[in-house]
C-alpha cells in the first residue's frame, strides 16, 4: 500500500512539471490532420447530418436520436455521439464543421491519452513515439475528419482505459466501477463495438492487482454488472417506451434497440448476414451492397479538392494484387478476403499495418524471459494489456464477414502503445548488446519497411517510383548498418536509430495527410491516393458540391447532355481488371455494372437509394468547378431547388413535405430545410415501419401528400409502394424535374413524384 501511495504522490509531482516540448508538434500535428479542411466539407455524412439537424428541433427527437424532424425513424446508432455533435452544432451554429469537430477533437484527445498511458510506465520517449505513431496512423485523422462515430469511441475507452490503470495504481475500487460504466458509454455509441476491449480489461486486472482471487471476482463481477446496466439503459427506456409515442427504431426488424444491438449492430458483423426485410435467406455479405449499413448505403465519394493527372488515371494494375499466402484482392468495400492475412491486403493494410513488423518485433522483445506463473513488472503487464487489445480486435478483423474500412481504428491505439513502447525497448536492447534481442531493432526495422513498399506498390502510379523506392532502400541500408554497428556506441549510431524511425514514420504521415490533399469521404472514410472515391478506386476529379454522388455521376433529379456511355458505367480509373468494373463479391460485368437480381429495371444499374443509372462515372478529364465546399453527404446528396419549390408552394399543412422510400433521397432536403421528410422504409427503405392502414391513416389525418418513388429501396415495403401508384396522380416531371446538368438536384434520379389525396 505504502508503494501504491508513493506512486500517486509521484503522479501528482509528475503532473506539475512543465510541458513536455517535444508533445507540443505532435499535437499541433495532429490537430493539422484532424482538423485542416473540414471547413469544406457542408453535408459531412448526410445520414447523420440530418439526425442532428433534426435533434435540435426537439428535446423528443434529441433523446431518441430521430433522423427525421416529424420523429418517424431513428438512426441506425445508439444517440450518445449525437447529443455530442447536436450540443455542438448548438453552440456553434449547423454547420457541416461543427458537426465533424467533436470527433476531429476526440482524435487529438486520444493521442494526448496515449501519450500518457504509455509515458507513465515505458518512459518518455515510449509516450512521444506513441504519440506520434497515433497521429500518423492513417485511418485516425481518415476518421477524425468526419462525423461517424469511431473516433469518439477509441477516444471513450481510452479513458476507459486510463481509469483501470488508474484503478490498478491506487488499488481503489471506484476507479474499476467508472472505468467499465464508460465502456457502457461507449457501448450507447457503437453498441457491441465496445466490448472488443473486454477480454484486456479482464486479462489486465486479474494479472495487476495484488488482491485475492475472490476479491477479484468479486470487483469484477460488480463492475460488469455496472457497465451492462450503463449499456442497456437508453436501450430500456426505448423498448419500454409505446410504439407510437416514439420514433421506429431504424435498421431493426422489430423496432427494438437490443435487437439492433446485438443483431444488425452486432453478430451479422461478424457472419456477414446482411439479409434484407423479406429475404428467407441469409445473403453474403459480398453480395450486399444497398441495406448493409448506414456507411454502405452512401458509399458517395467526397469530391477530391485537387484533381489527378490523366496519367494517373490509367490502370495502375491490370494484375490482381495478391495477399501474402495468395488469394486476390476483392471483397466488399475494399476490406479483403477473410484469412490469416486479410490485415496485409490491400485496402486493409494502407489503412493500419505500416507499423505491425515493428509492433511483432516489439511483442517479442517486451515478452522475452517472461515466465507464465510470474512474477511480472509493471512493464509486462501493461504490455500484456495492450496485447490482450490488440489480438482479439485482429482476430476479428481478420474473419469478420461485414466491416468498413475506418472500423479498423480500433487497433490505432495497441499498435502505437506497441511501436511506442517497443521503440525504447528493442533500442535499450540493441545498446546493450543483449544476445538474440539486439538483432530485434535492425530485423524490425528491416522487415517493416519491406511491408511498407509492398503496401505501397500498388499505387506506383499515384504516388511514383522514387518514394516507393526510397524507403526500401533506406530501410534497407540503415538495417544492415546498424547490425554492423552494434559494437559501437557513438552519437552516429544515435543518429542512425533516428533516422530508422523517421523512415518508418514517413510514409503513413503521408497516408495520413491524403485526405487533405485529394478529398476525403464522410460516408466511407478511408486514407490513400485513393481516398475519395470509398470503394478502392481514384480520387474523383471534380470539386463541385453539385458533382456529388457515386464517383461523381450526373446528379438525380436531372438530366445531362454529356452522357456518352448509355448505361454504361466505366470501371474506375486505376481498376484491376483490365477494364471490367469490379463489383462487390468480386464479379467483372466486362464494363457494365448489372441491376441486382431481381431488379425490375433491365439493363440499368439500380443506385443505393433507387437511383437509375443513365449516366457514366468521371475519368481523369472531368469538369472541374469553382466551388470550394463539398456536398459530400451521399450518393447523390443534392437538393433539387425545383422541386422544392413545387412542393413548398403546393403543401397545404401535411407534417411531412413528401415521403420517399429510404434515407438517402430524404436526407439532403432535411438538412436543407430542416422540414420533415418521411423515409419510409427507413435508411435504407427494407425496414418494416410502414403498412398500407397506417399509410391511408396518416394520408387522411393530412400528415403526408407527396411521394417520390424510384426503382429501388423496396425491401419490406413493395405492397406500401404498389398501394401508393395505383392510388395518386402522376405529377408531370415537367413542373418538379431539373432539366439542366448544372443545376440543383432531386432526391434520387430519375423516379417518379406522386400525389394521393384520400377523402
Amino acid at each position: 500500500m505504502k508503494h501504491m501511495n508513493s506512486e500517486v504522490k509521484e503522479e501528482r509531482t509528475s503532473n506539475k512539471k512543465r510541458i513536455d516540448l517535444f508533445l507540443v508538434p505532435i499535437v499541433l500535428i495532429a490537430a493539422f490532420l484532424n482538423l485542416f479542411k473540414i471547413w469544406t466539407d457542408e453535408y459531412a455524412n448526410a445520414y447523420y447530418t440530418a439526425a442532428v439537424k433534426s435533434m435540435l428541433q426537439s428535446f423528443h427527437n434529441f433523446f431518441y436520436a430521430s433522423f427525421d424532424p416529424g420523429g418517424y425513424v431513428t438512426i441506425d446508432k445508439p444517440p450518445v455521439v449525437f447529443w455530442i455533435q447536436t450540443i455542438s452544432a448548438k453552440i456553434f451554429g449547423f454547420h457541416g464543421w461543427s458537426v465533424i469537430l467533436p470527433q476531429a477533437l476526440a482524435g487529438i484527445g486520444s493521442v494526448l491519452l496515449l501519450y500518457v498511458l504509455v509515458k507513465r510506465t515505458f518512459g518518455v520517449w515510449a509516450g512521444r513515439f506513441a504519440a506520434l505513431a497515433m497521429a500518423l496512423t492513417p485511418i485516425v485523422p481518415a476518421v477524425s475528419r468526419t462525423n461517424n462515430i469511431d473516433s469518439m469511441l477509441v477516444f471513450t475507452l481510452l479513458v476507459a482505459t486510463w481509469m483501470l490503470f488508474r484503478a490498478v495504481r491506487t488499488a481503489k475500487f471506484g476507479w474499476l466501477l467508472v472505468a467499465f460504466a464508460m465502456i457502457g458509454v461507449a457501448f450507447n455509441m457503437k453498441m457491441l463495438q465496445a466490448y472488443m476491449v473486454l477480454p484486456a480489461f479482464y486479462v489486465f486486472y486479474v494479472v495487476a492487482t495484488k488482491i485475492t482471487w475472490k476479491k477479484k471476482i468479486a470487483f469484477l463481477t460488480t463492475a460488469t454488472a455496472l457497465m451492462l446496466a450503463v449499456s442497456v439503459s437508453w436501450a430500456v427506456v426505448v423498448d419500454s417506451t409505446s410504439a407510437d409515442k416514439r420514433p421506429y427504431m431504424g435498421s431493426s426488424q422489430t423496432n427494438s434497440v437490443l435487437e439492433l444491438a446485438f443483431g444488425y449492430n452486432g453478430i451479422n458483423r461478424l457472419t456477414g448476414n446482411t439479409s434484407v426485410t423479406g429475404s428467407s435467406h441469409k445473403q453474403p455479405a459480398q453480395a450486399q451492397q444497398q441495406t448493409a449499413s448506414s456507411e454502405t448505403k452512401q458509399t458517395s465519394n467526397s469530391n477530391a479538392e485537387s484533381s489527378q493527372s490523366s496519367n494517373q488515371s490509367k490502370s495502375s494494375s491490370s494484375k490482381k494484387m495478391q495477399a501474402p499466402g495468395g488469394g486476390n484482392q476483392n471483397g466488399m468495400f475494399n476490406t479483403g478476403n477473410p484469412g490469416p492475412f486479410r490485415l496485409f491486403q490491400k485496402g486493409l493494410s494502407d489503412q493500419i499495418s505500416w507499423l505491425l513488423p515493428f509492433v511483432i518485433f516489439s511483442i517479442i522483445g517486451l515478452f522475452a524471459g517472461v515466465k507464465f506463473k510470474g512474477p511480472y513488472t509493471t512493464k509486462q503487464k501493461e504490455s500484456l494489456f495492450w496485447l490482450a487489445w490488440l489480438l482479439p480486435v485482429a482476430v476479428f478483423f481478420s474473419i469478420a464477414g461485414f466491416f468498413h474500412q475506418y472500423y479498423l481504428i480500433m487497433l490505432a491505439p495497441p499498435i502505437a502503445a506497441f511501436a511506442g513502447a517497443g521503440a525504447v525497448a528493442l533500442w535499450s536492447m540493441y545498446k546493450q548488446r543483449n544476445g538474440w534481442k539486439s538483432w530485434l531493432l535492425p530485423g524490425g526495422i528491416l522487415t517493416t519497411a519491406a511491408l511498407q513498399v509492398y503496401i505501397m506498390s500498388p499505387y506506383v502510379s499515384s504516388i511514383g517510383v522514387a518514394p516507393i523506392a526510397g524507403v526500401g532502400a533506406l530501410g534497407v541500408i540503415l538495417a544492415l548498418v546498424l547490425a554492423v554497428r552494434k559494437e559501437r556506441k557513438n552519437a552516429v549510431t544515435n543518429y542512425l536509430g533516428v533516422a530508422a524511425m523517421v523512415v518508418l514514420l514517413a510514409m503513413p504521415a503521408y497516408w495520413a495527410m491524403t485526405p487533405i490533399i485529394y478529398g476525403g469521404n464522410s460516408m466511407l472514410p478511408a486514407a490513400g491516393p485513393d481516398s475519395s472515391s470509398g470503394m478502392g478506386g481514384p480520387p474523383s476529379t471534380a470539386t463541385n458540391s453539385k458533382q456529388s454522388g457515386f464517383n461523381g455521376m450526373q446528379p438525380p433529379g436531372s438530366s445531362s447532355g454529356n452522357s456518352s456511355s448509355n448505361n454504361q458505367m466505366q470501371p474506375p480509373s486505376g481498376s484491376s481488371n483490365g477494364g471490367q468494373m469490379q463489383m462487390p463479391g468480386g464479379s467483372s460485368n466486362n464494363g457494365q455494372m448489372q441491376p441486382p437480381s431481381g431488379s425490375s429495371n433491365s439493363g440499368e444499374m439500380q443506385m443505393p437509394g433507387g437511383s437509375s443509372n443513365n449516366s457514366q462515372m468521371p475519368n481523369s478529364s472531368s469538369s472541374k468547378s469553382s466551388s470550394s465546399k463539398r456536398k459530400s453527404g451521399g450518393m447523390n446528396a443534392e437538393v433539387n431547388k425545383k422541386l422544392l419549390n413545387y412542393l413548398t408552394k403546393n403543401n397545404t399543412g401535411e407534417k411531412y413535405l413528401f415521403a420517399t422510400t429510404d434515407s438517402t433521397s430524404a436526407a439532403p432536403y432535411i438538412i436543407e430545410t430542416g422540414k420533415p421528410v418521411m423515409a419510409m422504409g427507413g435508411f435504407s427503405g427494407s425496414d418494416p415501419i410502414l403498412t398500407v392502414s397506417k399509410l391511408k391513416a396518416m394520408i387522411k389525418k393530412g400528415e403526408v401528400k407527396y411521394f417520390y418513388l424510384s426503382g429501388m429501396g423496396k425491401g419490406g415495403q413493395s405492397d406500401v409502394i404498389t398501394w401508393i401508384k395505383e392510388n395518386s396522380k402522376e405529377i408531370p416531371s415537367s413542373k418538379w424535374q431539373s432539366t439542366s446538368s448544372s443545376s440543383q438536384q432531386g432526391p434520387s434520379g430519375n423516379g417518379t413524384l406522386y400525389e394521393i389525396t384520400l377523402k
